[in-house]
């Protein structure tokens, strides 16, 4: 059981970085352009509009692994490790970073709450995927459901004041923890997902783009989880749509990941990352934590 739940969390971690990577190629592409280019892509080679290095990852991976890393310094209240790792990526003019971020660290002056609230106001909305996409590592840190759920929900308050956001992290977590703990897939969306707005994706396509928009997004993960047949199949489903996938790939390769662990990513996959020894650290200090 202990090496297994080593592969679930090695997995959710790499599936994010996978779906990424490989997304990052088709970002804001629409389906038909995406398939005029590259057919159906299934390899990890870069390019797309952030010009990326083939296995190079974006904002979804680099500001999951500042969670993850915030949690490790400071478990019991990682709020101000986690802060000053985004600072830190931030200042280092990362080439993706989005926009509802992007206005909160300019207005954050000492309290992530405060800078949220500033930049909802501004913007009129922050119910973007943002922090959907970074928030695995409180379910993968937390054996604790009250801690998970409480930082869950800290860490996406740090940036995203729209509370659809914190829901949609809490049940994208609770569905992590499922998996696990060895859960079916299927059994574990369809139990979380029961009563929610996204009840509705079980069978039928979503009726939405797969933007930017944290419902949207949300919708369309649990779907391609839903049909997928593997983890590669998973992450490609969601590079060919287009639109937001690199962020719809890094959050439904992260609960594919937990599912089929580690070894059911293909090597391909999982050897192009570029990050590589620093998601290892970073998995093998979460496994000691939660363990």
């Amino acid at each position: 059981m202990e090496n297994q739940l080593f592969d679930r969390i090695k997995g959710g971690l790499y599936g994010v970085a996978v779906g990424d990577a490989l997304g990052g190629t088709t970002e804001f592409m629409s389906a038909k352009e995406v398939e005029a280019k590259h057919g159906y892509l299934t390899e990890i080679i870069g390019g797309g509009v952030w010009s990326l290095e083939p296995g190079e990852v974006t904002d979804d991976t680099m500001m999951t692994l500042c969670v993850a890393e915030g949690i490790l310094e400071n478990p019991k209240e990682p709020m101000e490790a986690i802060g000053r790792r985004f600072m830190a990526w931030y200042e280092a003019r990362p080439k993706d970073i989005g926009n509802i971020i992007r206005h909160v660290f300019e207005k954050y002056e000492g309290d992530w709450f405060e800078a949220a609230f500033v930049a909802h106001m501004d913007m009129g909305q922050s119910g973007g995927n943002g922090s959907l996409m970074r928030c695995l590592p409180a379910a993968l840190a937390y054996s604790d459901p009250a801690d998970m759920e409480r930082v869950t929900t800290m860490q996406s308050r740090m940036t995203h004041y729209d509370p659809r956001c914190a829901e949609a992290c809490i049940l994208y977590n609770r569905i992590a923890e499922r998996l696990l703990q060895g859960e079916n897939l299927r059994a574990a969306i369809l139990a979380e997902a029961a009563g929610s707005e996204y009840e509705g994706v079980i069978e039928a396509q979503p009726d939405c783009p797969p933007s930017g928009y944290v419902v949207h997004t949300f919708r369309w993960v649990l779907h391609i989880l839903l049909h997928a047949p593997d983890f590669a199949g998973v992450v490609q489903q969601a590079a060919n749509l287009g639109g937001d996938s690199d962020t719809i790939g890094a959050i439904a390769g992260g609960l594919a990941g937990i599912h089929y662990g580690y070894e059911g990513i293909p090597a391909r996959y999982a050897e192009a990352i570029l990050v590589k020894e620093r998601l290892d650290r970073v998995i093998s200090g979460l496994y000691a934590l939660r363990t």
